[in-house]
């Protein structure tokens, strides 16, 4: 079981920074690979970004590419997500998941979810 609490969520201007925070319970955080999601009122939930177990794969949505970076500590049992140049149609609230299975961007495969944390970027 891990239980997962995002964290940084805000309001910020268009062009702005956030840096999201996901910290993890238990001690097996490095068998999971940890991916970012997101939705927008009225829209369904979005891939963002995955990382491996060890941190050395990364995989991003396109709407993401050269803006978003995802990172993971294991030792801190955390993985974070730092979002650059932030557009108002990043506006959403953004969700941390956790998976044993190899890196996707299919929510489907990933079992434990955090509450999730507002980020809202304003024009």
């Amino acid at each position: 079981q891990v239980q997962l609490v995002e964290s940084g969520g805000g309001l910020v201007q268009a062009g702005g920074s956030l840096r999201l925070s996901c910290a993890a319970s238990g001690r097996t955080f490095s068998s999971y690979v940890m991916g970012w999601f997101r939705q927008a009122p009225g829209k369904e939930r979005e891939f963002v970004a995955a990382i491996s177990w060890s941190g050395g794969n990364t995989y991003y949505a396109n709407f993401v590419k050269g803006r978003f970076t995802i990172s993971r500590d294991n030792a801190k049992n955390t993985v974070y997500l730092q979002m650059n140049s932030l557009k108002p149609e990043d506006t959403a609230v953004y969700y941390c998941a956790a998976t044993t299975r190899p890196a996707a961007s299919d929510a489907r495969i990933y079992d434990y979810w955090g509450q999730g944390t507002q980020v809202t970027a304003s024009s």
